[in-house]
Formats: C-alpha cells, sequence, structure tokens
C-alpha cells in the first residue's frame, strides 16, 4: 500500500486531496480516495500572517515608544507607553474584513501622529527654550502673539522646526508601512492567545479611568491647552487693569522711604517647610547646618522666629495674603510690591516656580521678572540652586540704590524626591532616634521612606537658603542697609500628626512654618521676643519695617519687629493646642 499526497495544486478544491491505492496483482483494483480537510490559503498563511502581525505591532510600538521618550522623562514614558498600548495591540486582533483592516491601518496611524506631534512640539520646546507646553512662559507667549510675530518666530527657528518635523515625518512613515500588517482573521476559531488579547486590551484602557493619567493624553491635553490659553488672554485683560490699579492706589497711599542712603532687602519665600524638620527649630536630625552657623555667627542681627505659622495650607491664598497684609479683599488692601516701588524701590522677582496665577497677581508687580523654571507641577526637577546667579546679578545691578529682590522657592514642594540632587539623601535607610521614633508611632514604611526624602529635601534647601544669606551679608559697601527674611508659604505632613505626606489642611503640620530675619542694623529681638507667635499673613507688616518705608496704613501691632507687636490667634480650620510652641 502506498500513500502519497498531492500538494500545489492549483485548484484550492484539490489541495491535500489524499489518495491511498492498493498495489499488488491486480493492477485495474479501484482506487480508495479518503478525501482530507480542506485547507485554504488562510490556513497555510496564518503562520505567516501572525509573524507579520507581531513585527507590525513591534514596530510600530517601538517608534511610538520612541517619539514619546522624545517630549517626556522620567515616569511619564511609561505613563504615556501605556496610554498608546491599545491600537498598538489591536494590530495583533485578527481581522476577517479587508474594509475592517483599512479603517484599522488608517486609525493606528493617525494615533501614532497624534502622539508624535505632541511629543515632537514638546521635545522641540525643551530644546529651544528648556520649557514645557503649558508652562507660563510658553502660555503666555502664544496668548500674546499675532500672525505677524508668529512668522518672524518661524523665520528665525525654522532650522530647528525643519530637524524636529522630519522626525515627526519619518516616524509617520514607518508607522504607515508596518500598520497595514495587523493580524488577517483565519477561518477556523481564534487561538486562545489572540482572546487574551481582549483581557490585555481592557488593562491599557483602565488607565483612561485615572485623572492623572488620562490628562497627559495628546487629545486631552491639547484640549485643555486651548482652554488655558483663551483662559490666560481673558485673565490678562483684568489682571492688567487690576495691577494699574493697584499702582494707582500705591501712589495715592503715597510711602514715604524713611532711611538715608542705599538700602537692600531680600525677601525668600519657600514653600511645603515644616519647622519642626529643621536643625534650626531643634529637630534630631542634621538638616539645617549652614543656617545654625549663621545664627551662631550672627548673634542680634539673626532672629529664628520659634512659633511662626501661616494662616494658609496653599500657596496662592498663602501669597495673597503675606502681599496684601493679611487683609480681607473687600478692604481693597494695597499690593507689597507696588508700595514699595511707590517708596522708590527697584523690585526683582526671581522664581524656581512656573505658576502662571502667582506670575500675573504678584510678579508682574516687579520691574525684572526671572522666571528661572519653565516646567510647572510637581513633576518639575528644577533645583532652587538654579536661582542664585540669578540673585547675584540683581545684586551686582547698579541702576539704583534702593533694592528690593523677592526669590520664590520650591523648598520642599512634593515630590520630595525631585528637591535635592541625585545620590544626595544621607538619611536614606538610616536607623536613628527620628527613625525609631515614626516605628514607635505606627508610622508606616512609605510615610518613613518620604521623612527621609523630605528631610534630604530640607539638607538641599539648607544650602540654597544659606547661600542666599551669605550673598545678602557680603553684599555693597559694609556701611549701606541690607536685610534678609524668609518663610515658607505653607507647613507639610510627614508623619507629624498623622500617617500620611503631603499638604494638610486638616492637620497643624499644614500650617507650621519657619520664619528667619537677619539685618545689618539694629538689634533684632531676642529671647522671650522670639518666642511670640507669629503669623505669615502679617509678615508684610514687618517687611515693611525692613524696607524703612513709612505709610498712612501701618499698623505697628502687626510688625513683629516692633515693641507694639500684639499677638492675634488667626482662625484655621485645625484645633491648635497652643500657637505658642
Amino acid at each position: 500500500m502506498g500513500i502519497s499526497l498531492r500538494c500545489g495544486s492549483k485548484d484550492p478544491a484539490k489541495v491535500g486531496t489524499l489518495k491511498v491505492q492498493r498495489q499488488g496483482a491486480a493492477q485495474n483494483s479501484p482506487a480508495f480516495d479518503f478525501p482530507s480537510p480542506r485547507l485554504t490559503p488562510s490556513h497555510i498563511d496564518a503562520p505567516r500572517h501572525s509573524c507579520s502581525a507581531l513585527l507590525a505591532s513591534g514596530v510600530v510600538g517601538a517608534t511610538l515608544l520612541a517619539l514619546i521618550a522624545l517630549g517626556h522623562d522620567g515616569r511619564r514614558i511609561a505613563q504615556l507607553a501605556v496610554l498608546a498600548a491599545p491600537p498598538v495591540l489591536w494590530l495583533l486582533w485578527p481581522l476577517h474584513s479587508a474594509r475592517l483592516r483599512r479603517w484599522r491601518t488608517a486609525l493606528v496611524w493617525l494615533w501614532v501622529m497624534g502622539f508624535g506631534l505632541d511629543a515632537v512640539v514638546r521635545a522641540y520646546l525643551l530644546d529651544t527654550y528648556q520649557a514645557a507646553p503649558d508652562s507660563a512662559m510658553v502660555l503666555g507667549a502664544a496668548a500674546n502673539t499675532n500672525a505677524r510675530e508668529s512668522a518672524e518666530y518661524l523665520r528665525m527657528h525654522w532650522r530647528s522646526a525643519v530637524v524636529w518635523s522630519a522626525a515627526l515625518v519619518a516616524a509617520g512613515g514607518v508607522a504607515g508601512l508596518f500598520a497595514r500588517h495587523g493580524a488577517v482573521a483565519p477561518r477556523a476559531r481564534r487561538p486562545f492567545w489572540v482572546r487574551s488579547l481582549l483581557l490585555i486590551l481592557l488593562a491599557a484602557c483602565v488607565a483612561y479611568v485615572s485623572k492623572p493619567w488620562r490628562r497627559l493624553h495628546p487629545v486631552v491635553f491639547w484640549t485643555q491647552w486651548s482652554q488655558s490659553l483663551h483662559d490666560q488672554r481673558t485673565a490678562w485683560a483684568g489682571q492688567e487693569k487690576t495691577r494699574d490699579a493697584q499702582r494707582a492706589q500705591a501712589r495715592q497711599v503715597a510711602p514715604v522711604f524713611s532711611r538715608e542712603g542705599p538700602s537692600t532687602v531680600v525677601l525668600v519665600i519657600t514653600d511645603s517647610i515644616n519647622r519642626d524638620n529643621m536643625g534650626l527649630y531643634g529637630y534630631g536630625r542634621p538638616t539645617t547646618p549652614r543656617l545654625q552657623a549663621h545664627k551662631a555667627q550672627e548673634g542680634d542681627r539673626m532672629a529664628v522666629l520659634h512659633n511662626a505659622w501661616s494662616v494658609d495650607a496653599s500657596t496662592l491664598p498663602a501669597l495673597r495674603n503675606m502681599f496684601h497684609f493679611g487683609q480681607p479683599e473687600n478692604e481693597r488692601p494695597p499690593h507689597l510690591l507696588a508700595l514699595a516701588r511707590a517708596a522708590g524701590y527697584k523690585v526683582w522677582w526671581i522664581s524656581n516656580h512656573d505658576d502662571l496665577a502667582i506670575e500675573q497677581q504678584h510678579a508682574r508687580h516687579a520691574d525684572v521678572v526671572d522666571m528661572v523654571n519653565r516646567t510647572p507641577g510637581r513633576a518639575s526637577a528644577s533645583l532652587d540652586g538654579e536661582i542664585l546667579d540669578c540673585v547675584q546679578e540683581a545684586f551686582a545691578d547698579t541702576s539704583t540704590d534702593r533694592k528690593l529682590i523677592v526669590v520664590h522657592l520650591m523648598g520642599a514642594h512634593p515630590h520630595y524626591s525631585l528637591r535635592f540632587p541625585e545620590n544626595a539623601n544621607p538619611f536614606d535607610d538610616s536607623v536613628d532616634a527620628v527613625e525609631n521614633g515614626l516605628v514607635k508611632d505606627g508610622r508606616s514604611a512609605w510615610v518613613r521612606h518620604f521623612r527621609q526624602e523630605y528631610d534630604a529635601a530640607l539638607l538641599y534647601h539648607d544650602f540654597v537658603v544659606s547661600e542666599l544669606l551669605q550673598q545678602t551679608r557680603s553684599t555693597g559697601k559694609p556701611d549701606d542697609y541690607r536685610a534678609w527674611m524668609y518663610l515658607s508659604d505653607h507647613g507639610q505632613e510627614v508623619g507629624h500628626g498623622s500617617d500620611r505626606a503631603g499638604h494638610s489642611p486638616a492637620t497643624a503640620s499644614g500650617y507650621r512654618i519657619p520664619a528667619v530675619v537677619w539685618r545689618n542694623r539694629e538689634p533684632l529681638p531676642t529671647g522671650a521676643a522670639t518666642q511670640q507667635p507669629f503669623r505669615a499673613d502679617w509678615a508684610g507688616w514687618s517687611l515693611m519695617d525692613l524696607l524703612g518705608i513709612r505709610w498712612s496704613g501701618q499698623k505697628a501691632e502687626r510688625n513683629v519687629l516692633d515693641d507694639r507687636y500684639e499677638w492675634r490667634a488667626p482662625e484655621i480650620p485645625v484645633a491648635v493646642e497652643s500657637f505658642s510652641r
């Protein structure tokens, strides 16, 4: 008996017919043909299509990932990769209809180009301006431009634009070429691994439930960006009028400079610093060695206010209160920076923050605005040390002998790990009295880890703040008047009163802040005087004293540097046992 398999027939119906013939003496014996299952081209080409689909998905996925990496860094690359995954995985899902496959190709290509355009624009802005598209600088420039300025801008930067556009076109060509080779459905039942793609697709889509992830999607991000641009233009129309009115109001108040000779005053406002974590205030870890050294050298020329409090647990209301003397809006209080300018001071605003509201409400009152950081939000990794050169340039300015330099730092604004240089955490995994105390209080491992990062951020912060103080101490002639004030906008909870870390309007730690004053003339309060409670919303009254400005609206009882100071407890939404500790 012989068995032969006939392959290669042009007639698909005859392919694979198995013929069994009896061989022997009787050559005329009938042949027995047993028809095999019909193997269609789909069956034969299934392995080839599967490999082609895997290759297509891999190349398109790699292209998308490369584009995402151009415009993002850190964990955002992973977040965007997850958001971009569903259409890439769709290429592995077999489709029988040729029309559906064409639609899939088009949609996958559009998806890649959407993510690619987002990434290329971000990469271009990062490369050219070290700025994110939602930074105040970019939003401000876009909101304040017109067709003629845009054309001039393109003529100036066309080479860079061409390079990044070429990268996008190349990526689009690769994606379009391979997206056509998505999986084709066989007539037989789909294998289990193909059907399991549904679960993978569903898992990838879960990312869209999370708002912080979802808002990174190009469609969502750029829709919101367009709205921000509109809001920016609308706000400018009103905010510029508000600033003009505040400057006019300051001129009407007619503040007077009451000190002879040159005067330089530095106001350092930091973010999210809790005094309980500062060695200067008795903390168990050496987080402020440089400030403590300054205090030892300066004696009664440097006052550490031991019981300082913010009345707000977030930045915007804290700064609003600080620059408007803690007075409600319905009383139309003047703006401190407008008063300083009206008294003859040249004002600088040097910031490591990128916050459009702060820039419009406060920074734009200054004569010189230097926004060092152009990446908004918590993910900004701009270190506060970046502002030191800018401050030195302000000190070196010879156009005036009256200077008010406002420095706005990131401090320990979450995320804490971004607030100090890489590999600069001496408290990492240290087992000391602080760690043991946290364990005793039942704090979780993740809160203890955040405490270590927070303390490392304060150690780096101590370096920056001390450098600013040293610059102030050493600038100008020895007899020139110089003063320096440092405080935080609000505090931070890092396992002090509860097992959590971050902004905390519901615990006292969200309001406990440091406040330090230095000046080279006239002794500052010492001893019991520095134990008096201090309110950050009253800081403006003390700063006007340091500036040597007199005006009709002065309230000596709110100036902590004045002998007539009278403490009044603020109304904050948490119970505080005592404001005197």
